[in-house]
């Protein structure tokens, strides 16, 4: 009987109230402590009196980046969400839409930040990579259109293109595609139209383009000194008889009726006098268009590219204009792989992808049979040419050895 009363006695209502109040307190200790992991989505986002409050992106699912380690790298940042420094403001990484990817990664400062708080990432994120599309900045109020601090000059059939889409892996250079011609062709349509051209680029990224015909413009020096006195000069050049080579079949592709090449390089073929009037020759004469530039800029805003090295060693090449630039080496050995087919330097990840990438079929055409003998006397109507271009740049291309 004892032990039947024993258990069928009600517990008192004291003992139920320290029961409830202990679980309540365990329940709100594990809730506030889900809420310090940012998981509760109920917080208060934080504040700073100094730097503004805490600003957010609108997501979109992760299954929408086309990659696997996109969607790794976006499922990481939406589920760690550190606060990151930029521009004087706080910005909480706790949803990031396709579209502000290039911004985010574009901000130099931000992305670094990143490397350093994201150790536990479990993707190979190199420095300098290009694993989102840098190709469009979002339209969140940040990025201006600027004129730009460096440009591509020259020469046609030297391998500007080249160089430029190397160029475009780095994060701090922003550059325009199409030739933009405003300093020969179009510069009756003022600099209101030239920004206009140019893609939005933000603090410390350098907006660049390319048109290879400004460094055989007369008045393309003067132009471009009236625009900035202190903008970097880049000119690739080649074996001027190569390029003529090159200048020619690319014209040829586009009209198959036009004269052979030896009837075109010479007015007298028999005396061996060389039509230099022909642009195809006129562009090689390299120390003539330079005296040009040399009256108004100094050779050190002026950086020559070797376009044979640019096929041979690109990443030494590409070395040499990221120091030109002020830039840190980040496109290196890594970005490049030979292409056997084409006979040039690809980019194993090309700038707004994760794929390798090689220019157009119009790049490495195959050259036509020319007589070995207009191909020496050209040789030699260029080598003192040549001399003199040695001397002014204070480099031998190699071209006459």
């Amino acid at each position: 009987m004892a032990f039947s009363r024993v258990f069928s006695d009600p517990p008192s209502k004291s003992i139920f109230k320290t029961f409830a109040v202990m679980l309540l307190s365990i329940l709100a200790s594990l809730y506030f402590l889900h809420c310090l992991t940012d998981r509760c989505g109920t917080c208060i986002p934080t504040e700073r009196k100094d730097m503004g409050p805490v600003e957010e992106f609108h997501a979109s699912k992760p299954k929408d980046f086309g990659s696997l380690r996109r969607k790794r790298l976006f499922q990481k940042w939406t589920s760690t969400r550190p606060l990151v420094m930029r521009h004087n403001r706080i910005h909480r990484l706790e949803s990031v839409s396709e579209k502000d990817l290039p911004e985010i990664e574009a901000d130099k400062h931000l992305f670094r930040a990143n490397l350093q708080l994201s150790n536990s990432l479990d993707v190979d994120l190199e420095t300098g990579g290009s694993y989102f599309d840098t190709s469009e900045l979002s339209s969140l109020g940040e990025g201006s259109k600027k004129l730009p601090q460096a440009i591509i000059i020259g020469v046609k059939k030297g391998g500007t293109r080249a160089l430029l889409e190397f160029l475009r892996v780095h994060p701090d250079i922003r550059a325009v595609g199409a030739e933009p011609h405003f300093f020969d062709r179009n510069y009756d349509n003022g600099l209101d139209w030239y920004r206009d051209l140019m893609p939005k680029t933000l603090e410390g990224q350098i907006t660049m383009e390319k048109t290879p015909s400004y460094f055989v413009t007369r008045e393309a020096p003067a132009r471009i000194y009236t625009l900035s006195r202190d903008i970097k000069l880049i000119v690739v050049v080649r074996d001027p008889v190569t390029r003529a080579i090159s200048d020619y079949t690319q014209t040829l592709s586009k009209k198959p009726d036009i004269p052979t090449f030896e009837s075109l390089a010479f007015k007298n073929r028999t005396t061996g006098l060389i039509d230099t009037s022909w642009s195809a020759i006129q562009i090689g004469i390299y120390a003539k268009h330079l005296d040009n530039w040399l009256q108004f800029f100094p050779m050190s805003q002026i950086l020559f590219v070797s376009g044979e090295r640019l096929i041979s060693d690109p990443a030494g090449e590409l070395g040499r204009v990221q120091d030109f630039l002020g830039l840190k080496r980040i496109i290196t050995d890594k970005h490049f792989y030979f292409n056997q087919t084409k006979g040039f330097p690809c980019l194993k990840k090309a700038e707004g992808s994760s794929k390798p990438h090689c220019l157009g079929k119009t790049k490495g055409r195959t050259h036509p049979n020319i007589d070995p003998e207009v191909v020496q006397r050209l040789r030699d109507f260029y080598r003192p040419f040549n001399m003199k271009f040695y001397q002014m740049t204070g480099r031998k291309f190699g071209w006459d050895d």
